[in-house]
């Protein structure tokens, strides 16, 4: 222990600052006086995805059967059995928030916990999805995209491939909570993200990290004022705190942009896929673009393969993938089923088999999207752990629109949260689980959306 006395005292958010605006942190210090007890507690969560199926599901064959936490997965669910104990099955939530149009009011409502506002002449909510109040907190300003919104196969039938509140799942963090479109053509997206992932001077990224002196650089002189006035214990944590920014500045000049976890996911040809084939749907459904729905795999793996690799290159840490909107006026031609989703639910009658079938296939590209997360080593830790991952749609039963019993599932790790459970509720309102994916992220909130609609965060989410 140190035998240095001063009545200098520092407070414990004290800064160490320099020229140009830059400033650090300081680890705890002696001369801030008695160490904070340190509370055992999860990191909060680093990323977030929200994942959107359309058309709900077939309830009695998605909902598990056995325990807590020793359940046997449903047909629908089935594909997910490999990662299993990554996921947590949330049954028995109502979507009590999802009032207007039948599929409208459930996907407004999905992040926003929130109304079709039409009482107020508005198509939309009257607030922000989850995504973006989380983006504020952890990318907005310090990732190169705040967030990333995504989706295969968009706008159809109706909306005749335009913004519609048919197809929109996020909404901005600040009022008038402004919709925001999803990004859907694969070829411009992979351009913007990684068209300069290559090493030289075309790569974007690493002429912002020529650009930067090292932070430390600027605090030499601040630096030396305030080692005078510390003890020798004092003088040995800030030289140790500074040495690790250091390494760590030094590590980030010489790894390329393009190395470890960061790689540019294989481009594949979709020229025989049309983005925006919706501009030339009826509302009916009834014109088909059979090229370009044959081409959903593939692109819907490009589209996710994107997603994992712009969190593990740190482009954003918030995204969302959108897998067609409430209509879902598109043909599965790869499952040999003619017609479009939409005539599975309600056109043609409740087809309980094809549907089944469609969402069952939904569960595979789930299975996909986890498994490539834990393959993305993050140090000593995947990409999932640090993430929560949101899979949920806009009603539960396709045949009466019902948003009982809403057909959602979390994955990851991300803010301690606990998986490998099957958590059965009795109809709490689904702001409730709103909240709770926020609090995984660290913010303290109660509340989520309308508040009629959130009696609280839900306790057993986290271990």
């Amino acid at each position: 222990m140190s035998t240095f006395r001063s009545t200098f005292r520092l407070n414990r958010r004290a800064l160490l600052r320099g020229a140009g605006g830059i400033a650090i942190a300081l680890p705890w210090l002696e001369i801030m006086g008695t160490e904070p007890t340190a509370r055992a507690q999860a990191a909060p969560a680093k990323r977030f995805l929200a994942v959107y199926t359309p058309g709900g599901t077939v309830r009695d064959r998605w909902r598990p059967t056995g325990s807590e936490t020793s359940f046997t997965l449903s047909p629908i669910l089935a594909p997910l059995a490999p990662v299993q104990s990554r996921l947590l099955v949330v049954d028995g939530l109502d979507m009590k928030s999802g009032i207007g149009e039948q599929h409208q009011a459930g996907i407004i409502a999905w992040l926003t916990g929130t109304p079709q506002d039409g009482a107020a002449g508005r198509a939309y909510g009257s607030g922000p999805s989850i995504d973006q109040v989380i983006a504020a907190r952890i990318s907005g300003g310090q990732k190169a995209k705040a967030s990333l919104e995504i989706a295969v196969r968009w706008a159809t039938g109706k909306s005749h491939g335009l913004l519609s509140p048919m197809n929109i799942a996020n909404f901005e963090n600040d009022a008038p909570y402004s919709p925001i479109p999803p990004r859907i053509d694969p070829v411009e997206i992979f351009t913007d993200l990684f068209g300069t992932l290559n090493p030289g001077a075309g790569n974007d990224a690493a002429r912002r990290l020529a650009r930067k002196q090292s932070i430390l650089d600027f605090l030499d002189r601040r630096y030396s004022a305030l080692s005078s006035r510390l003890g020798a214990a004092d003088k040995q944590k800030i030289d140790q705190h500074l040495t690790k920014l250091r390494e760590i500045e030094e590590s980030l000049s010489k790894v390329p942009t393009a190395t470890g976890a960061c790689q540019a996911p294989a481009m594949v040809d979709t020229s025989d896929y049309n983005p925006r084939t919706g501009r030339n749907s009826a509302d009916n459904g009834s014109i088909k673009d059979t090229s370009t729905d044959a081409a959903i795999p593939k692109v819907g793996k490009l589209m996710t393969d994107m997603l994992v690799m712009a969190l593990a290159c740190d482009i954003t840490a918030v995204g969302t993938l959108q897998w067609s909107d409430t209509e879902a006026k598109h043909t599965f031609p790869w499952l040999n089923l003619s017609e479009h989703h939409h005539y599975y639910q309600h056109d043609g009658g409740f087809r309980e088999d094809e549907c089944e079938l469609i969402c069952n296939w939904y569960s595979k590209q789930h299975l996909y999207l986890l498994q490539e997360m834990e393959k993305v080593d993050m140090g000593g830790h995947s990409l999932l752990d640090e993430s929560v991952v949101f899979f949920g749609s806009e009603i539960a039963d396709p045949p009466s629109h019902n948003k009982t019993n809403m057909p959602f599932l979390l994955a990851g790790g991300g803010g301690g949260l606990r998986t490998g459970r099957w958590l059965r509720y009795k109809n709490l309102p689904h702001n409730n689980l709103l909240v709770s994916i926020l609090n995984l992220f660290g913010d303290p909130r109660t509340t989520f959306g309308t508040p009629e609609h959130c009696t609280g965060p839900l306790t057993n989410l986290t271990s």
